[in-house]
């Protein structure tokens, strides 16, 4: 079978269509000025001087968009690489021709893993989330909150230890030079909570979003044992105009 060749107007067309069918990362590009985050990204990643020459880095920009697809369609390391690749969408919103090299997953991990040994994560989420309501993308119209289990490896503890783990002590015996590789492999921050006479041991995440753009607007992660309600007063402010939840919600406050 002859391989057909992609010509430049096939490319250009192609991304029209994309356009016409209503890309969101088109739009997201139209309404976000990356540059914003260049500074902070420059300062927190940038481990080389390559004024005197050397093979120079992926952009941080271009970094920093790879991440952001990562989490908006929820993918691994390795699929994002690949989705990069294979995706036309993803090239444009990244900047990239087909000619270009491709971010692999290594990179973005350590970008990610870089941003959060530098407590990073909070102030960009904040920043991004400034301008997607400066140009109107949230609204504050109607507010949704809800959580989730995030599940943990179960911990087989003695009765007394996971007493003293709730009571935020660290067992004696684990504390032992000779035990370090047993501590370093026990979860003293997850706890059991049951719901709908469902156990469930680990971790919770809370998320507040914009009913109209289904946007993130404020998150937290509790120990599993902890209310949806107790964080839910928290996420509130006077931008919020109706709240929307389910019945673990419910309740004077």
């Amino acid at each position: 079978m002859k391989a057909i060749q992609i010509g430049f107007f096939d490319e250009e067309n192609r991304y029209k269509k994309l356009t016409e069918l209503g890309d969101p990362l088109e739009k997201l590009n139209s309404v976000m000025n990356w540059e914003i985050f260049r500074d902070e990204l420059t300062r927190v990643c940038q481990k080389e001087d390559y004024s005197k020459g050397g093979r120079p880095p992926i952009d941080v920009i271009v970094k920093f968009k790879a991440s952001v697809l990562k989490r908006i369609y929820n993918l691994s390391y390795d699929q994002t690489e690949y989705q990069i690749n294979d995706r036309l969408s993803f090239m444009r919103f990244l900047g990239l021709g087909l000619n270009d090299k491709v971010i692999d997953a290594k990179t973005i991990w350590d970008f990610e893993n870089t941003l959060a040994n530098a407590e990073m994560g909070e102030k960009l989420f904040c920043m991004f989330d400034a301008v997607l309501e400066s140009e109107g993308l949230i609204t504050h119209k109607g507010t949704i909150v809800d959580a989730t289990f995030v599940e943990a490896p179960k911990q087989r503890n003695s009765r007394d230890e996971n007493k003293k783990i709730k009571n935020g002590e660290i067992p004696e015996e684990w504390q032992k030079p000779e035990n370090a590789h047993k501590l370093a492999q026990k979860d003293t921050d997850a706890r059991w909570t049951k719901k709908n006479n469902e156990v469930h041991y680990g971790y919770k995440d809370h998320v507040k979003c914009d009913a109209d753009s289904k946007l993130i607007t404020n998150y937290a992660v509790t120990d599993a044992a902890l209310h949806d309600s107790n964080r839910c007063i928290d996420f509130l402010d006077e931008k919020d105009e109706a709240l929307y939840a389910d019945s673990a919600y419910s309740g004077e406050p």
